[in-house]
């Protein structure tokens, strides 16, 4: 096989399968390779005697040795075992000892051994020897059989071998003349042999031993037949030689052993040696060429010497040779000498002078006139010898042609005759030689018996399978007819006694149409007639032989009649007396017109008077004239014969064997015929009487044939075997009718107005007379006829769909009908019942359960039930529904049931010899394997295909034996185990194990989805282990059928993909038992042999494969495609077998493998536009088929190869936090072409290209529109699940399906070329899409090697350089493509996605070197191009226009490149104007298709739920946010113009009142989903509006607060009823949540964003506050007691943002919330107490709980400090962070309510001193307002937070923040009016002195005075020494991006100093 490993031919490679492959049943090897394996073997071929050799010293030394060399030079190892059965096989054999260990190998290899192997006891060698006997006699005849196939090629130069035949014949047989005596030598000594003493002891075994000697000597008289035919010449000893064998082994029955062969095969052995003895005397004298003039030479110095007539000794030995016996055996080899002496005596008259060495002999051949008085010559006599009735020289002749092997395929079939080919062309053309010099040697006048002549002609020429007699009967007419009268002379005969004799004229010339045997011949099986040609010139023969035939009827010269004696005499005597017309007449009143007339007239007269008499008999009268032609009526003036009036003889037979014979011979010209079909139609219904009116013309062949059809039906008489026939006849005649267009319609016609054939009832017509007839007799010759015309119509059917016309479909309805009729008829009278009928012939119910499948599997192919414009819908349906939808047990049983027994039935039909039988069962196979994919492919298309078929269930239900052929051990069957068994058989030829692994393969896909719990294969699998290993046997030998071994391999990834248990076994090889600790040692030891014993596992294989990558990758990419697929699948199921694969991941050379098959360039993709066809493998295919598949499948591998690469790194484990991420050997090996610019280039652009070409699928679809209106592509489709399909010019569109349905519509030249031009562009188009399907997938496998590598790629700075280039160059391809259709569209996205999967590796950079940032933006200008390419334009993705939308892969890139292009105007200097330029016009192309796309999207999302809109949401409001941020998009004015034109924001507010917020309404895509679907894009789109001033501005405007106050949640938060979690959503945080915090969120910024000047919106939002004021009020009531969670944080924050931001927008209110300043002391304590508040955390998603848990048990001691800390404590301190930007925030808006800055800034008349709330006093009381206190306390633990944590600046804002309000608040409140120190009293506080120092601005003196009468001055100390504390920890970490100048604190102190503190004078 091309591309395997380097192994032994000798063992991989049976003689059987070698004999296989140079007889072309077996494909897959090139001729080099047939000549290299049969070098191998030239030794045994040339050794007659023994092929294998005889023990020898140094051979049993080599075995011994341990080491053998073969005869191609293999060097072996022989392990102990071997060395044992080696040697047992020598000694038992008595062959080589090397011989017969390479015999033990390849049986073990090729047929495998089921016994225990390791042990070496007598009992296993002598199983051993008992096994392998079977597989040695045959290895030993095949061995001669080699040799029949070179020598029939040697003589053929068209045959496919030919070339290997000239050279290796050469080789093996250099003495051509010896090695054929060495052939006879050997076969006499054969015959002669004693049974072998080791033999003797067992009757049986001797017996085998016997009848294999008569076989290997019927091979050998094979060999020397074909030895003689024309490699050898057939000289005097030569011929001599085999005169002598023959005769002195009276033809092979003279054998030492025949006691041993007196059972039917032995006895069949010496007929068939016989049969071959006599075909080969004659052979040897070849009459064909002693009968040409020159043939034969009398010469004393001969030219030729090598010619037996050369050698005067050799003739004379001959002729005493025959003429000593003359036994009838011998009669034909007598009359062929015969023959030769005639041609002798005639050469030798002509001949001047005789030679002296010739005189004696031919003076022996006349005897002399004195001496005897018997004058004629001595061939004159041997004739008259041979044709006397003792000899009986036809009867043999006829028994021959009729129960031989050698001429009848049936009866080989039937007693399984080793003959090996049989029915052979040659066996016949000897015998036509023979028959041709018979009639030459006597007058076929005097052939005493002319009708055995006859019968032995038609035997000869008419009774075989066509491609048998098609060479012979065209070599008659086109020569043999020509040389001369004798040839022809029967023709002439029966010719001169035409019509008398009507029979023998008839019979004789449809024997010459080369169309062989009839249905209703015994010689005929039904399966042999069924099958194709087996050459493409048989069909070339048939019409020549046929055209022939034809014209001879045509124009017959003579008619011949009877004259009564009473039209001769008397006054009205019609006749006048005449000189007789010749000497070969019987008759003394027999007349023979020179007339030419028409034969054909004769046969349609023949019918016609059939039928009237017929109507006649059964009481009708007067309607001869309907049916006759008119020739008798008034007015006729000639004299018009009838057939009564001529004397037509009717024989035994009656007029119902005219009848037939007419109808056969009709058939037979007229079957596959077109164009002579209507010459002979027209020639029988043409009418040359002109004076016929239209109203009296004769009815036509069609209607005829249906009357006799009618009346043989109509018939209650017993059954006859003659009105079987007719019945037949009739019914082939309308089957072959329907093959022609002008004359089918009538059939149609006809066929529905009578109810004879499909009856409604079983009372009446073919139901009631002829099944119910057969059923009693058991044969179904006429059921087996109506099947094939039912075929025939449904073949017409389906083939005219396209030629009826548009407007007519009457016509569709009429034939629609007839085949439902015929369908049901089919089905309920046949199909459900046959299995249960009686036969005579069991091949018979075989045939007749193919035929029904068959058609079953017709209809489904031809009219998918799965299209909805298929033709002939209801017939479809009908047969869907009856297998697949409404199936019924008794419809599906006859399929599964038949599969299932067919393994018993097959060995028993073995047993009994009963071939034929057992290749019909075959057949039948092949039909129910085939229709039983087909549903369950079409299965898997149908909407509820998860539900298990009534198919499905029977294949996995165990189903009884039957039939009488159970096995009694095992009463049911599994057809799952038997399918399996079906893929190894080695009986069953190659077709039955193919459709039966496809069979597994759609079963294992289609169980894999049925629901609930889907069967499983392996659980019906009887040895699980063995089947397995018998399926890992198949793809592993390298001559098994490729497409097997393809199947195969598919069939073992998909189980390797859905079946677990499966998938481990072809892992493993075998099941890996559990290791049981208790286990003794004995087991332990049996554990370790079994271990020895391990099978080979697929994965061993896949890994010996992929070491020789690159042969099969040159000679067959399609079986390394296979195999990476495997490779693939198991490391997709990587973590399932980690165990088992983990060594095969650090093998070294197996990635080396694999990444060389990444790394090797595929080359330019090959042409795909057809312009021509040609024959492949017995398939017309385009041209371009060879190199456009290897090409698809090398892209397979590569794509396969990639992806195991990119699996394998998947399969890596993760690092831990610390560890580094460890890099898998695969990534090595792969690495250093990243790190290449050039490879990875190569590689990724490889990867990027298509070549899809649309145009081609246009100009298809245009020219269909046009010339073939009723065609369209679907029809067309495949019907193979798509993993199977091939890749090449079949690949998606039946080519097979489009010839049959325009084989009727090539009429005319015009019409042939458009039918020609569709077909190309078929091809044309399989050829592109075969070449996209694979790039797409190597494409596909990229994008997952790019993800997959990703975290070991990015870091690499060259690695991102390189990629970066390569996205601009794809980018480009994509701006500039010009191709469009949907298809594109498709790769267009597949391409996007490549290109974001680059982009992802690259990822955001704001470091990039100019060089990167030219590459982006060539980029970002190339994106730009794509949104606006018009080939694939965006907005057609997002309309739903094309199939597979790419708009979603597009947003992602789009975002990548705005996202970068922001990161790029961070940076200075870096965008120059034509940068800037590039980035404006990515961005304004963007923005208008976005917002044009959501107000789609928002529109269509208000009609349903949906996950992709929810996708395309997403994204879209992604990149709307991005283009709208001010840093790249300036300017507003636009895209707020393009939102107020398409009103989107109306539409997301209006979606948004009207979508399920929460998502409950569909609870289980929720949790699914994690999140209610589209709810929070629409808020997250709201946000990005307003989160750009003008867009919120837009925003106010369109009705906000209404949509936010009126949604799914309105009610609830209104009630303060909205929590953080939600019941129906355990583990998440409740959506109702999410939203109710994003509008609070919204609604803020809108507030912030208008500013003072929009108070109409200021009121709405105070409306809103106070709708949702419950909700509000819950918030901020939260204290420290009560449990916290991170959402309810972010909910306060929300809440008091909203509040800061009416605060700072809003007119001035009253004082704030008492909630909101109580919340500021709980934060206080929350955040002085870290420890405390981190136990009330309660965890919401299970991120926060996998977070909670890591985190370390906190210490009591651990400060604020200690839990902000990020690293040490992650959650706690996202937990302080939140609370100390709350704390920010509350006291932001507590300072912007109470005016701080206003107070800081203004005069103090004009303090707001009543919005001083904050008490002045040190208590801390959480559940209390805030005071003083509470301020220092939170600032100090700020501070301290601070000074550890720098960058904290969070924790800097609520510092500075809280340090401006406490000083604004104890200002204010100091300057109170009604400020009293006995409120400070009331607080218990002790009064404490204040050091009041003097300012420059002193404080009034009643102040001072409050101050001193009880001021509590110990605050003001204490924030005056905070202040201090803060400058220099605030100073340090300000915040540079602010670039803030100037110092707070030294402004609030000197404040202080002036409004607060006094300073003593």
């Amino acid at each position: 096989m091309p591309g395997e490993p380097s192994r032994s031919t000798l063992i991989d490679v049976t003689n059987q399968q070698l004999h296989s492959f140079l007889s072309g049943r077996l494909e897959g090897s090139s001729p080099d390779q047939l000549c290299d394996i049969i070098s191998a073997r030239s030794s045994q071929l040339q050794n007659v005697a023994n092929p294998y050799g005889k023990p020898t010293p140094a051979s049993r030394k080599a075995v011994e040795a341990g080491s053998v060399t073969l005869a191609d030079g293999v060097l072996l190892q022989v392990d102990e075992v071997e060395r044992e059965f080696t040697l047992a096989i020598s000694a038992r054999f008595g062959i080589d000892e090397i011989q017969a260990f390479v015999l033990l190998r390849s049986f073990l290899y090729n047929e495998g051994l089921s016994s225990n192997g390791g042990s070496t006891d007598k009992g296993v060698v002598d199983e051993l020897i008992a096994a392998i006997t079977p597989f040695y006699y045959f290895e030993r005849l095949f061995v001669l059989r080699i040799l029949i196939p070179l020598f029939r090629a040697h003589e053929n130069t068209g045959d496919s071998i030919h070339a290997v035949a000239t050279k290796c014949l050469p080789k093996i047989l250099q003495d051509g003349h010896q090695f054929a005596l060495d052939l006879i030598t050997e076969y006499l000594h054969k015959t002669e042999m004693d049974i072998p003493e080791v033999l003797h002891a067992d009757a049986r075994i001797a017996s085998r031993w016997a009848k294999q000697n008569a076989k290997e000597q019927l091979v050998m008289l094979e060999v020397l037949f074909w030895t003689v035919w024309g490699y050898v010449p057939c000289d005097g000893p030569l011929v001599v030689r085999i005169f002598e064998a023959a005769y002195n082994t009276n033809l092979g029955s003279s054998q030492k052993n025949s006691s041993l062969l007196l059972d039917d095969e032995g006895n069949q052995l010496q007929h068939d040696c016989a049969a071959l003895w006599i075909l080969i005397t004659v052979e040897v004298l070849e009459l064909e060429r002693v009968a040409e003039d020159g043939g034969m030479e009398i010469s004393a110095t001969p030219s030729d010497q090598t010619f037996y007539p050369s050698s005067p000794e050799s003739l004379r030995r001959i002729h005493e040779i025959v003429t000593s016996n003359l036994s009838s055996q011998h009669a034909c080899t007598h009359l062929a000498w015969a023959f030769v002496l005639s041609r002798l005596s005639s050469k030798a008259t002509q001949l001047k002078e005789i030679p002296d060495t010739y005189r004696g002999f031919l003076d022996s051949l006349h005897p002399h006139h004195n001496r005897s008085k018997e004058r004629e010559p001595s061939h004159v006599l041997m004739a008259r010898a041979a044709f006397s009735p003792d000899a009986g020289l036809f009867k043999l002749l006829l028994t021959f042609l009729t129960t031989s092997p050698l001429f009848v395929t049936s009866v080989a079939w039937k007693t399984g005759s080793t003959v090996t080919d049989p029915n052979a062309i040659a066996f016949r053309s000897v015998l036509k030689g023979f028959v041709i010099a018979m009639v030459e040697l006597v007058p076929v006048e005097l052939i005493p018996d002319f009708d055995s002549l006859v019968e032995v002609w038609i035997a000869l020429f008419g009774r075989s399978e066509p491609q048998s007699v098609a060479g012979i009967c065209r070599q008659f007419w086109q020569s043999d007819w020509r040389q001369g009268l004798a040839r022809r002379a029967i023709f002439d005969v029966a010719r001169t006694r035409f019509p008398i004799h009507f029979r023998p004229l008839v019979r004789l010339l449809r024997a010459m149409t080369a169309s062989g045997f009839t249905d209703t011949d015994p010689l005929s099986t039904a399966a042999s007639a069924s099958q194709p040609p087996a050459d493409e010139n048989d069909d070339g023969d048939r019409e020549i032989c046929s055209r022939h035939v034809f014209y001879y009827m045509d124009k017959l010269p003579t008619f011949s009649l009877v004259i009564p004696l009473a039209s001769c005499t008397g006054p009205n005597a019609v006749y006048e007396k005449a000189q007789a017309a010749g000497p070969s007449f019987a008759y003394t009143n027999l007349l023979c017109w020179q007339h030419e007339h028409s034969g054909w007239k004769v046969v349609l007269d023949v019918l016609t008077e059939y039928v009237t008499r017929r109507r006649m008999y059964t009481g009708t009268v007067d309607l001869y004239q309907d049916v006759a032609f008119g020739r008798t009526g008034p007015g006729s003036v000639p004299l018009t014969l009838r057939l009564e009036d001529v004397g037509m003889e009717i024989d035994e037979g009656g007029d119902e064997a005219l009848a037939t014979d007419a109808l056969d011979l009709i058939r037979s010209v007229i079957q596959d015929n077109e164009a002579l079909a209507e010459e002979l139609l027209e020639s029988l219904e043409s009418n040359g009487d002109l004076n016929n009116s239209s109203d009296n013309q004769p009815p036509d062949l069609v209607h005829l044939t249906t009357m006799i059809l009618e009346e043989a039906l109509s018939r209650s008489q017993a059954r006859s075997f003659s009105r079987t026939q007719l019945i037949t006849s009739a019914m082939s005649v309308l089957s072959a009718l329907l093959s022609l267009p002008k004359y089918s319609l009538r059939v149609w016609l006809y066929i529905r107005s009578t109810s004879v054939l499909f009856g409604p009832s079983r009372t009446s017509g073919f139901a009631a007379v002829a099944l119910t007839a057969e059923r009693i007799s058991g044969h179904y010759t006429m059921t087996l006829a109506l099947l094939n015309l039912v075929q025939q119509l449904l073949h017409e059917a389906f083939a005219s769909v396209l030629t009826i016309p548009l407007d007519n479909q009457r016509l569709k309805q009429v034939k629609e009908e007839v085949l439902l009729r015929a369908a049901a008829f089919v089905h309920g009278e046949i199909w459900v019942e046959h299995l249960s009928w009686k036969y005579a012939q069991l091949g018979d119910r075989f045939e007749i359960g193919r035929r029904v499948s068959s058609f079953y599997g017709y209809v489904l192919k031809q009219s998918p039930p799965a299209l909805s414009d298929r033709p002939f819908p209801a017939l479809s349906q009908a047969v869907a529904d009856a297998l697949l939808h409404k199936a019924t047990t008794s419809t599906i049983n006859p399929l599964v049931s038949s599969i299932a027994v067919a393994p018993h039935i097959l060995s028993t039909l073995y047993t009994s010899r009963r071939y034929g039988d057992a290749r019909r069962l075959i057949y039948l196979l092949e039909s129910h394997l085939s229709l039983t994919r087909l549903i369950l492919s079409y299965k898997q298309s149908i909407p509820d295909s998860s539900k298990p078929c009534l198919l499905e269930q029977a294949l996995c239900a165990r189903v009884a034996g039957g039939a009488g052929f159970t096995d009694s051990t095992r009463s049911r069957i599994d057809p799952i185990d038997v399918l399996a068994n079906y893929v190894k058989g080695r009986d069953i030829g190659t077709a039955v194990p193919l459709e039966s692994i496809r069979v597994l393969y759609a079963l294992c896909a289609s169980l894999s989805v049925t629901q609930p719990s889907p069967a499983t294969i392996i659980g019906h699998l009887s040895n699980p282990e063995a089947t397995v290993a018998s399926l890992v046997r198949i793809v592993q030998h390298p001559y098994e059928d490729l497409a097997l071994r393809n199947a195969v391999w598919n069939f073992i990834a998909l189980a390797v993909d859905k079946e677990p248990a499966l998938a481990n076994l072809f892992v493993t090889g075998q099941f890996r038992a559990p290791n049981n600790k208790g286990k003794s040692q004995e087991n332990a030891k049996s554990q370790g042999e079994d271990d020895s014993k391990k099978h080979t596992s697929a994965l061993e294989v896949a890994n010996e494969t992929l070491s020789r990558w690159k042969d099969l990758w040159d000679a067959n990419p399609h079986l390394l495609a296979s195999v990476f697929r495997f490779i693939d699948v198991v490391w997709q199921h990587g973590l399932e077998h980690k165990n088992l694969i983990d060594a095969t991941r650090g093998n070294d050379g197996f990635w080396t493998n694999v990444v060389a098959v990444v790394k090797e360039e595929l080359g330019p993709d090959p042409d795909y536009e057809t312009e021509t066809f040609i024959m492949l493998d017995d398939e017309r295919r385009s041209s371009l088929h060879g190199a456009v598949s290897v090409q698809s499948y090398r892209n397979m591998v590569k794509s396969y190869a990639v992806r195991v690469v990119g699996q394998d790194i998947f399969l890596q484990p993760q690092p831990g936090p610390s560890e580094p991420a460890k890099k898998p050997l695969s990534y090595n090996k792969l690495a250093p072409s990243f790190k290449s610019e050039d490879q990875l280039n190569e590689l990724i652009l490889e990867a990027g290209s298509t070549s899809y070409d649309p145009s081609l699928s246009d100009k298809l679809a245009t020219q269909l529109q046009q010339d073939f209106p009723g065609l369209s592509l679907t029809h067309l489709q495949s019907q193979d699940l798509s993993d199977e399909r091939e890749f090449g010019d079949d690949f998606t569109f039946s080519i097979a399906l489009l010839r049959s349905r325009l084989q009727q519509c090539a009429s005319g030249d015009d019409r042939a070329n458009a039918v020609e031009e569709v077909e190309r562009r078929v091809a044309s188009l399989n050829l592109n899409l075969s070449l996209t399907y694979a790039q797409t997938a190597l494409m596909e496998s990229w994008q997952f090697l790019l993800h997959q590598v990703l975290p070991f790629v990015r870091p690499v700075p060259e690695i991102r350089s390189n990629l970066l280039s390569l996205s601009a160059t794809i980018s480009g391809d994509l701006a500039s493509e010009k191709r469009s259709g949907d298809m594109m569209a498709k790769l267009h996205g597949t391409r996007l996605s490549l290109l974001l999967s680059i982009l992802e590796v690259v990822w955001f950079s704001d470091s990039d070197t100019d060089k990167h940032i030219t590459s982006f933006m060539n980029l970002v200008d190339n994106m730009h191009k794509v949104l606006l390419n018009e080939a694939q334009p965006p907005s057609q993705s997002f309309l739903g226009h094309i199939s597979v939308p790419f708009h979603q892969i597009l947003l992602q890139v789009i975002y990548f490149c705005i996202r970068q292009c922001r990161n790029l105007a961070r940076r200075p200097k870096v965008l120059t104007a034509s940068r800037r330029i590039a980035i404006s016009g990515l961005v304004d192309s963007t923005l208008p298709l976005v917002i044009d796309a959501l107000r789609l999207t928002f529109d269509s999302a208000r009609t349903r739920l949906d996950l992709d809109l929810d996708r395309d949401m997403e994204l879209l409001v992604a990149v709307f946010e991005q283009c709208t941020r001010p840093d790249i998009n300036v300017s507003s004015v636009i895209w707020l113009t393009r939102c107020q034109e398409t009103d989107v924001i109306k539409s997301s507010l209006e979606l948004l009142t009207r979508t399920d917020v929460i998502g409950l309404t569909d609870l289980a895509l929720l949790r699914t989903h994690r999140q209610p679907l589209y709810a929070p894009h629409i808020l997250l789109f709201h946000m990005a509006v307003v989160s750009v001033p003008s867009g919120a501005e837009r925003f106010a405007s369109e009705g906000v607060i209404s949509a936010y106050s009126n949604n799914g949640i309105s009610l609830a938060a209104s009630s303060g009823q909205i929590d953080v979690v939600l019941p129906e959503l355990p583990g998440e945080r409740s959506p109702a949540h999410k939203t109710y915090c994003s509008m609070i969120a919204i609604v803020s910024a809108v507030v912030s964003a208008l500013g003072r000047q929009h108070h109409f919106f200021d009121a709405e939002a105070c409306g809103f506050v106070q709708l949702y004021g419950k909700q509000i009020i819950r918030a901020l009531s939260w204290s420290v007691g009560d449990p916290i969670t991170l959402p309810l944080l972010e909910e306060m924050e929300q809440v008091v943002g909203l509040f800061y931001a009416l605060a700072e927008n809003a007119p001035p209110t009253a004082s704030p919330n008492p909630a909101v300043v109580k919340v500021l002391r709980q934060l206080n304590y929350a955040l002085t107490h870290p420890n405390h508040i981190a136990s009330l955390l309660e965890p919401v998603t299970a991120e926060e709980r996998a977070l909670l848990e890591k985190e370390p048990t906190a210490a009591s001691s651990l400060l604020s400090v200690d839990m902000a800390d990020l690293q040490k404590h992650p959650l706690t301190a996202r937990l302080v962070h939140r609370l100390f930007r709350l704390s920010s925030s509350v006291v932001s808006t507590l300072i912007s309510v109470s005016q701080a800055y206003d107070v800081l800034l203004g005069e103090q008349e004009e303090w707001p001193v009543q919005e001083a709330v904050i008490v002045p006093h040190s208590k801390v009381v959480p559940g209390e307002p805030a005071s003083l206190g509470t301020l220092l306390e939170l600032a100090n633990c700020t501070l301290d937070v601070l000074r550890h944590l720098e960058g904290m600046l969070t924790a800097r804002k609520t510092l500075e923040a809280l340090l401006v309000y406490a000083v604004t608040q104890l200002a204010m409140w100091l300057s109170k009016p009604e400020f009293d120190a006995a409120e400070m009293d009331l607080e218990d506080h002790v009064p404490q002195t204040i050091d009041m120092r003097e300012s420059s601005k002193r404080p009034s003196r009643a102040l001072t005075d409050r101050i001193r009468r009880g001021m509590p001055g110990e605050m003001a100390t204490d924030l005056e020494k905070l202040l201090k504390q803060a400058k220099p920890i605030l100073q340090k970490s300000i915040d540079d991006k602010r670039n803030a100048k100037g110092d707070l604190t030294q402004v609030l102190l000197r404040f202080m100093s002036e409004w607060v503190m006094t300073t003593p004078s």
